[in-house]
């Protein structure tokens, strides 16, 4: 009887010999995800595995799918703020926005000082 390859290390993500055949293996085993979702791979470099596991160890996610939805997440609120950026841009016609009544306009200095701070 053959005997059935290990599965690699944790945080190794399926890298290495046979993973390709044993992550067949595991997809034609999974049922269709919940909800009728869509099974979605990525290639990730040595540094973006590195990132994910850091990532993930520190924000306490259980699992691949769990980070790449929380990304996924984050990217839909950038996604949606951009959109009301330029909204806004094409409301006043790419001019600034009028400021609100009794607001001061911010000076250079101010502009300046705040760059500082940041840096």
């Amino acid at each position: 009887m053959k005997s059935a390859k290990p599965e690699p290390p944790p945080g190794t993500f399926g890298h290495g010999k046979g993973s390709a055949a044993t992550a067949g293996r595991r997809r034609s085993e999974r049922s269709t995800p919940p909800g009728g979702g869509k099974l979605a791979q990525v290639r990730l470099r040595p540094d973006e595995i590195e990132t994910l596991t850091r990532v993930m160890s520190t924000l306490g996610l259980a699992s691949v799918s769990e980070a790449l939805r929380e990304g996924l997440r984050l990217l839909g609120r950038e996604a949606a703020e951009v959109a009301a950026a330029d909204e806004i841009r094409g409301f006043y016609g790419g001019e600034p926005a009028p400021l609100p009544e009794g607001v001061p306009a911010v000076t250079d200095a101010e502009l300046a000082a705040a760059d500082e701070i940041e840096r």
